[in-house]
């Protein structure tokens, strides 16, 4: 059973973030890593080095990620993607090219896990693969995501690709400047847009379904009632369905409300190509790499401004806290987390911490207009329905 088959309804969706570092991690912060769990299982956004680690820390289990989606292939958002595969994926490491490996053989009938990226994911999972003579235990596949300016066919390797790897691995073409629907089931779907940074890197928004509309028995129960019609086809009622009594009254069940919505950032100066899919966000994840703290950070340089900051910032392809607060506000996000600060920025409990951390979030805030939360590893968080 395929996992779109046995997922028929979400009823929990939360966030864990496995590793808020940027560049190089600390005692504190592991590299970049997050968990969407939906239900029981997990998707994650990213695999930075010591993913697994992070995991086995936290209340995910393994055994339960289903897809793996890569913003872009920088060393501290993939290092740890290969290590991961062989646990979760029952890996071994095999023995030298020309001698027989029983394990090579894989049943490509299990559902794979599936691996969605910029181009050069398949061939780093490919390679790695190969050159550290691992074999998987199960099926996966890959699927990148291609810029106009990306070859259309061709793979940055040659290798052959083992009985691990499904030939269903697409090559997803732009859309009017976006990925439409890369992943959807009845239930989820997955749209991604190009976010600007210093190599290409990708956005991801994750969108629940339309879910029944909340329903009022007064306004149907008498009419069940005086036509006698069993008081179950209120079930289809709160499904949106319509039914006709048997006088032919018809009934019509609430309409469809939206469902929820996570914006998933990589790395970014500027996210705005991911705008037209954004919108009205449940929940927008954001870096904030840097920040001018003068008087909180013991860091900060005298010659530092807002300005010089966010410009230094901006040179390297990242985001202040008032880049992500403004841009949260333009898509009218209801909650912003900010992840992938610094090795300046401890992680911990410490006061100090906690200060600059408290400071990082109020940067977010002015512009955001309501309280900013600063993730910190294994941070959790429920995303709820809303109450409208």
């Amino acid at each position: 059973m395929g996992y779109e088959q046995r997922r028929q309804t979400l009823t929990s969706l939360s966030v864990t973030f496995l590793g808020t570092a940027s560049a190089q991690p600390s005692s504190t912060r592991n590299h970049s890593a997050l968990a969407l769990r939906l239900n029981s299982d997990v998707w994650l956004f990213d695999c930075g080095e010591a993913t697994q680690h992070q995991l086995q820390k936290s209340t995910l289990k393994m055994g339960k990620i289903e897809k793996i989606f890569i913003t872009h292939t920088h060393g501290d958002h993939i290092f740890g993607l290969i290590p991961l595969l062989a646990s979760c994926m029952n890996g071994a490491g095999g023995t030298a090219e020309g001698t027989e490996e029983p394990r090579a053989q894989v049943d490509q009938n299990i559902p794979p896990l599936e691996i969605y990226g910029p181009l050069g994911a398949r061939a780093y999972v490919r390679s790695g693969a190969a050159y550290t003579h691992t074999h998987f235990g199960r099926p996966y596949v890959v699927h990148e995501l291609r810029f106009p300016t990306d070859p259309a066919d061709q793979d940055y390797t040659t290798l052959t690709a083992s009985s691990a790897e499904l030939p269903t691995g697409r090559n997803i073409q732009m859309v009017d400047g976006i990925w439409p629907d890369i992943y959807q089931d009845g239930v989820i779907s997955v749209s991604a847009a190009p976010i600007l940074h210093s190599v290409p890197c990708v956005g991801y928004v994750v969108t629940e379904a339309p879910i029944p509309g909340k329903i009022n028995p007064k306004d149907y129960v008498p009419h069940l009632k005086r036509t006698n019609t069993p008081v179950t086809a209120m079930r289809q009622l709160q499904q949106g369905h319509s039914i006709t009594l048997s006088d032919g009254t018809v009934l019509e069940g609430p309409p469809r409300r939206p469902g929820r919505k996570v914006v998933i950032l990589g790395d970014t100066y500027d996210p705005s190509p991911i705008l037209p899919i954004a919108q009205d966000a449940d929940l927008l994840i954001h870096e904030a790499t840097n920040a001018h703290l003068p008087g909180i950070d013991t860091n900060t340089k005298d010659s530092d401004t807002y300005e010089t900051v966010e410009e230094r910032a901006k040179s390297r392809g990242h985001s202040t806290p008032q880049m992500a607060g403004k841009f949260g506000q333009a898509i009218r996000a209801k909650r912003l987390i900010l992840n992938h600060f610094s090795a300046r920025y401890p992680g911990d409990e410490s006061e100090q911490s906690l200060r600059i951390m408290g400071a990082i979030g109020e940067l977010a805030a002015k512009e955001f207009g309501q309280e900013v939360l600063c993730a910190r590893d294994l941070t959790s968080v429920d995303i709820s329905l809303s109450k409208e």
